[in-house]
């Protein structure tokens, strides 16, 4: 599925706690220079004035009329039918609002909302690693081909999205995906967003570094010490990395018994994956021990690390076998090798939200 020479405009806006960032996408690419607004004001009248404004502006200094409104908003939320939720960082929007509707009727248009995690999925399975590894497979004479993946980015906070088969999985309480509330591998009664996030680099680089975790470095700079390019304590910089990078590795593997298919990278803390991404892949490999001491195998799938040369290529190879048919003088083609690749993002985690909120207002059009 690819949209890159669709004319149709779509608004679109990115809604963190601090900014609301709009523009106009057009065959999957941003066409304006972003137009920001502060995401805070003193009422809630205020915060939706705000978003009417902006999308107003955008419409302004289109030369044609949308067709949507398509944007990521947090949750928790009611997605299906517009209705933002309880959010902590926007605490006027406390017993739900209607925002989807309201833009709907201020602008005359059809409004879609979703989470970011979902939307940042469905931009890398538009345009993003799943065509690149498609494609390569193609080139490498491979027959494979993935029509899933599941997207994590790991920032502030740890979300998830779930596309299959060109289509992205909401569920039926706007919740599908939400790796975040998997339990912690590491710390039993936590869920695993404390350490797979900003906030969980910080506190075990503290810890191991044996430093109070308020004068604690940001993880720009961990990832920097870790790598042996910034003056630090190194080995408690890769421990901290190894513990994150064990603990996403838990997650992920758990949700791959489900979902079976490429897993994509995002966030803020992706520019560190030369630093996690080997452990990472090592431990969703790593098998488990039944009762009488053997080995079983985590995941029915191998995981391959598709940044790593070597990664790359073992996972392009096939080992396809030719086998008989019982009973009969025909022979087919076997491939005894279940295989999955963890890559980074190919768009970048913005510029995949904004394609995944096209793209899915776009196809919403269509059905």
């Amino acid at each position: 599925m690819t949209y890159r020479n669709d004319s149709r405009i779509v608004m679109t806006l990115d809604a963190g706690g601090t900014n609301l960032v709009f523009n106009a996408v057009q065959a999957e690419s941003e066409i304006l220079d972003p137009i920001i607004l502060p995401a805070q004001a003193e009422s809630l009248e205020g915060v939706l004035k705000n978003i009417i404004a902006g999308f107003r502006e955008v419409k302004s200094k289109l030369d044609r009329s949308p067709v949507a409104i398509s944007f990521a908003f947090p949750g928790p939320a009611d997605y299906q039918n517009g209705i933002i939720g309880d959010l902590q960082n926007l605490p006027f929007f406390k017993g739900g609002v209607a925002l989807g509707p309201m833009l709907s009727e201020q602008f005359g248009l059809p409004v879609f909302i979703n989470n970011d995690g979902d939307l940042f999925t469905y931009g890398e399975a538009i345009s993003g690693l799943l065509p690149e590894i498609n494609r390569r497979l193609e080139e490498a004479g491979n027959p494979r081909r993935y029509r899933n993946i599941f997207g994590v980015t790991f920032g502030t906070g740890f979300g998830g999205g779930i596309v299959t088969r060109d289509g992205l999985l909401i569920g039926d309480n706007s919740a599908g995906g939400e790796v975040n509330r998997v339990r912690n591998r590491s710390f039993r009664n936590w869920d695993a967003e404390e350490s797979v996030s900003i906030r969980g680099i910080k506190r075990e680089y503290a810890r191991y570094a044996g430093i109070d975790p308020v004068t604690c470095p940001e993880p720009r700079e961990i990832f920097g010490i870790a790598a042996g390019n910034v003056t630090g304590n190194r080995e408690a910089a890769q421990k901290a990395f190894d513990a994150f990078a064990c603990d996403a590795a838990d997650a992920i593997a758990n949700a791959m018994t489900l979902i079976d298919g490429l897993v994509v990278i995002g966030g803020g803390l992706s520019g560190a994956y030369p630093v996690f991404l080997p452990t990472l892949v090592e431990e969703m490999n790593r098998p488990f021990e039944t009762m009488s001491g053997l080995p079983i195998d985590r995941m029915e799938v191998m995981a391959f690390n598709l940044e790593s040369r070597e990664g790359m290529k073992s996972f392009l190879d096939s080992p396809s076998v030719t086998i008989p048919v019982p009973f009969s003088s025909k022979q087919v083609n076997f491939d005894p090798a279940k295989k999955i690749g963890v890559g980074i993002s190919r768009l970048g985690t913005s510029r995949a939200v904004s394609v995944g909120a096209y793209a899915f207002a776009l196809h919403q059009l269509s059905c």
